[in-house]
């Protein structure tokens, strides 16, 4: 057979296939042309018969539609309607399954033919535009050609890209153009810790004496970038607070994290400022601290710029784990697989996720024999972060709970003055250093749950999603550097910001995808009771330990798909296990008390058992025989693709395609990848 039929069709006329599809009187199909925007959402460009090409396709799979740059997304509306309410696939109401969130957006490149060019934020291009490559920080990537769209278009979408993608103001994020209205959960008990009650809470829990709260930073005097109530040792006065963090970087004194009712805390300090030789005040302190432990014990400092990454090593580390996990073409991917665990290995993650559970595991052992660990790095706001929570893990039961992990991340990361707006990049910043800390931090956690998934409340589902809201934009919890910022930005004259948690989740989700944020084990409560006595979960920090955490960072190459199998197998067994444990205990019970359990109702797991979707909505699930990714982007279930015969950028002169309209039959319906 040979491709010698040339067509003459219009391209404006013929939409890939859209002719074979009957569109009268189908109102559904006339809404799916236009984006669903938010309030507060508009569109900045758009253009139409463009091309999006599915991830890593061996045949040039790809669709045809209309490519939507807005203030908020960039949206890809196909022309073939996609109607299929897939079951597998997490559903947002933020976003839909071919948006991305300019949040989101890390990289973007003009492609032609087989190289690429990275175009800068900020600046206007002026060439034509053949096709664009954009790479998230979520690990995704998206190719889009604009060969059979008018001569300008890819110059255009590009150019709104650069613009609203790489903002260079915190004011210019969509979280202030954002009008939909926000009341907070009652079922969001999570500690925000921006008052002095929670603590006072936190205080009382831990049974830890020897500390206080100070509200010297009421006013942010002491320090920008702490919150306004922290905890302190009992012993130092405000005045010494005051005097003392002038000589630390980002006037950061040490501030209580943790402690345990035999009185060993856990401590966060910034270094001293560069330049200081004379570390009087830095004794200062660490005599206060000791002076805090019941026994008077020396505090044990581990200093952590020597043993973990800065976070410009991180971020190096990062872009290569991207590299792997997300490769341009099958073709590279095909080349770099035999060679994919000494990849891993020279990127280096697994090792600095070896080397935080490490620390920690060393930190929390420490704790155990009773002694106050004080964590010392930079300005204490990053890798003391990530140790510090994963200490807290490792040895309070209460943060393994979603609640509980919740305020955990509120404390060590929001309170205490993580700067998420500049390690997620949210913000154009050329001296400031891009880092995904928080990511380091999740995939360790992942490591702990993996090893031990009895013992937290959420799944990994929960912890992918986590990361994948921190791109979104919208939430405070993410898009600011410290409590300071937060306090301005709600309390601005001319553009107040409407403060919107994170860890309200039905703002994003339905019920369906919320319940499998649970993990059933955990639910049902099979873990022994505890002792009095501090004890650490006795993980394994070995490389040969770790796995890549395949959930999250290859959920988008296709070749690495399986359907029907993959840990979400075990997951939906364990779940209808647990509803079968649940009813035969409840049958136990009747029996025990005189009644006959066959003349008794069905049991609602729902009301009960946070756990539990509906029974017959899981079951459906598991019949749609879901992929190893569930529930995100499933690769199999994708329908009215297009098969394109051609290249993706064309010929240099576009101009003769165009009059010819598509040449040699470029396209064909495909039904899947």
């Amino acid at each position: 057979m040979t491709h010698s039929f040339k067509s003459y069709i219009d391209i404006k006329e013929n939409h890939f296939g859209a002719e074979s599809l009957d569109t009268s009187g189908d109102e559904s199909y006339i809404e799916q042309r236009q984006p669903r925007l938010l309030k507060g959402e508009a569109v900045t460009a758009t253009e139409d018969n463009v091309l999006q090409f599915v991830s890593l396709s061996e045949r040039k799979h790809g669709r045809s539609g209309t490519l939507y740059v807005t203030n908020f997304k960039l949206s890809f509306i196909p022309s073939v309607s996609t109607r299929t309410d897939n079951p597998e696939c997490q559903h947002s109401s933020l976003l839909d399954e071919f948006d991305v969130s300019l949040c989101n957006i890390d990289c973007i490149y003009h492609i032609t033919r087989d190289k690429k060019r990275k175009l800068v934020g900020g600046q206007n291009v002026s060439s034509k535009i053949k096709g664009l490559l954009v790479v998230c920080k979520n690990m995704r990537t998206l190719t889009f050609s604009f060969k059979f769209a008018n001569v300008n278009s890819g110059r255009s979408i590009a150019n709104a890209l650069l613009h609203y993608a790489f903002p260079r103001r915190h004011h210019l994020l969509f979280a202030y153009d954002y009008r939909e209205p926000y009341v907070r959960s009652n079922q969001n008990n999570t500690q925000m810790f921006q008052d002095q009650s929670d603590w006072l809470d936190e205080l009382k829990k831990s049974n830890c004496i020897g500390w206080r709260i100070t509200s010297s930073n009421t006013s942010y005097n002491l320090s920008a970038n702490l919150p306004s109530f922290f905890v302190v040792p009992e012993g130092a006065l405000d005045w010494q607070l005051e005097t003392a963090s002038r000589h630390f970087r980002g006037n950061r004194p040490p501030v209580w994290c943790w402690g345990t009712n035999e009185g060993a805390a856990l401590v966060r300090m910034a270094d001293m400022l560069p330049g200081i030789n004379d570390r009087v005040q830095e004794n200062v302190m660490l005599e206060q601290v000791r002076k805090a432990h019941p026994k008077k014990r020396q505090p044990h400092i581990m200093d952590l710029q020597k043993s973990l990454p800065t976070p410009r090593d991180l971020q190096i580390s990062f872009c290569k784990l991207r590299d792997i996990c997300s490769p341009e073409s099958a073709s590279r991917f095909w080349n770099q697989e035999p060679d994919f665990f000494g990849r891993m290995d020279s990127s280096r993650w697994l090792h600095y996720v070896s080397g935080c559970l490490s620390i920690a595991q060393q930190a929390a052992q420490i704790l155990a024999s009773g002694a106050t660990v004080v964590l010392q790095e930079g300005e204490g706001r990053d890798a003391s972060t990530i140790v510090s929570s994963l200490v807290q893990l490792l040895c309070n039961p209460s943060t393994r709970s979603i609640v509980g992990f919740q305020s955990l991340i509120q404390k060590e990361w929001v309170a205490l003055g993580h700067p998420f707006c500049s390690r997620l990049g949210l913000i154009a910043e050329s001296e400031v250093d891009q880092s995904p800390m928080f990511l380091l931090f999740l995939d360790c956690v992942w490591q702990i749950l993996n090893q031990f998934p009895g013992k937290f409340e959420f799944t990994e589902t929960y912890l992918t999603t986590l990361w994948d809201a921190c791109h979104v934009g919208i939430f405070d919890t993410f898009i600011f550097n410290c409590e300071r910022e937060r306090a301005c930005a709600a309390t601005d004259t001319h553009n107040p910001l409407h403060l919107r948690s994170v860890w309200d989740w039905e703002e994003q989700y339905g019920p369906e995808d919320v319940a499998l944020f649970r993990n059933p084990l955990y639910a049902l409560k099979l873990e022994k009771p505890l002792s009095t006595k501090l004890s650490a979960l006795p993980i394994s920090c070995g490389l040969s330990s770790l796995e890549v955490w395949q959930q999250c960072y290859c959920r988008w190459v296709p070749m690495l798909e399986m359907t029907g199998g993959g840990r979400v197998q075990v997951n939906f067994q364990v779940r209808l296990l647990a509803e079968e444990i649940v009813e035969l205990q409840r049958k136990v019970e009747i029996c025990r008390k005189g009644g006959h359990p066959d003349r008794v109702a069905p049991f609602d797991f729902s009301e009960e058992f946070s756990f539990a979707c509906d029974s017959a909505l899981l079951r459906s699930r598991l019949q749609n025989n879901p992929s190893s990714f569930f529930p995100f982007m499933s690769h199999s279930a994708c329908v009215g693709e297009i098969l394109l015969n051609t290249s993706i950028l064309g010929d240099e002169d576009e101009s003769d395609d165009r009059d010819a309209g598509l040449n040699e039959s470029t396209y064909s319906l495909s039904t899947a990848v």
